[in-house]
């Protein structure tokens, strides 16, 4: 098993690559204090009855989630508009970029990344993701954030074709090709309301790297 660690001294944002048993990229801690309050700002504005929206209204997979979501994109004139879609824009930085992209392998184009979409989605007590593929994407890129003390048990990325589970940790980053099949286990909470806002969220983007049209 081949794991690197790159480190982005600007920020002191740590990757990590990993090989086996697909090839990903983990990055803990990822966005500092000032970054999370603009985040959490945002979601917990969503978090809110008639905010968030089934997968049918969403472009999600109808059937094999019961969890609420939001595409961000769509919804503003102007990106700045929106804290996360503001904020995101951190893991395109020209050092993340290359970072990545220097670990090699599926990784080797990450830095040519162009276009993408951005995804909000809540997870509370019995909800899950079955496992399916964003094949259509060159990569995904899922960062995760919840209430501290952590109060749900599951919520964890699934891999069952590779018999592995990522435990996601508040405020890291996982990166993978799209062709990787992956699920979210069910989340379990006990005295909990929904609109508290003590479950999982993810915010995802979906990204390719576009062949420039020539004029």
């Amino acid at each position: 098993m081949k794991v690197d660690k790159v480190r982005m001294e600007k920020e002191k944002v740590e990757a990590t690559y990993h090989d086996t048993p697909f090839p990903h990229v983990i990055i803990d801690n990822f966005y500092n204090q000032e970054e999370l309050k603009l985040i959490w700002q945002e979601l917990d504005f969503y978090t809110h009855p008639n905010k968030l929206v089934p997968a049918k209204d969403y472009g999600g997979i109808v059937g094999s989630t019961n969890a609420l979501a939001l595409q961000l994109d769509g919804l503003y004139s102007k990106r700045e508009i929106s804290n996360i879609l503001t904020v995101n824009r951190k893991l395109f930085d020209k050092e993340i970029l290359k970072i990545i992209s220097d670990t090699g392998g599926s990784f080797t184009i990450f830095d040519k990344s162009n276009d993408d979409i951005t995804k909000i989605r809540y997870y509370h007590d019995g909800e899950y993701y079955k496992p399916h593929t964003d094949s259509t994407m060159h990569f995904l890129a899922f960062s995760y954030f919840f209430k501290e003390p952590k109060k749900f048990k599951g919520g964890n990325l699934i891999f069952p074709k590779y018999d592995y589970e990522y435990e996601c940790n508040n405020n890291s980053v996982i990166i993978m090709p799209g062709w990787v099949e992956h699920g979210v286990s069910e989340v379990s909470i006990e005295n909990s309301d929904y609109y508290d806002g003590w479950g999982r969220y993810a915010i995802t983007s979906f990204i390719n790297c576009r062949e420039k049209k020539k004029s």
